[in-house]
């Protein structure tokens, strides 16, 4: 019985620790999109330097023109 006296005082302190904690998660704006993490899945990050990357027209034709030495 005086187990009681201990588990009582404990689960109040656990139950207002949570409760804390969850209107400081509201306040922190940890909740406001809660779709963005799970759509970020789906979806391939863009490669930041692919070598396998084709240039456009006009830089392909300015490196020729820079490679090419007059006659």
């Amino acid at each position: 019985m005086s187990i009681i006296y201990i588990l009582i005082p404990v689960a109040v302190l656990l139950t207002a620790l949570g409760i804390y904690l969850f209107f400081w998660a509201v306040k922190a704006e940890q909740f406001d999109d809660l779709e963005k993490q799970g759509m970020s899945i789906l979806f391939d990050d863009e490669p930041v330097n692919n070598i396998n990357e084709e240039k456009p027209e006009d830089e392909i034709e300015s490196t020729n023109k820079k490679q090419e030495t007059p006659k």
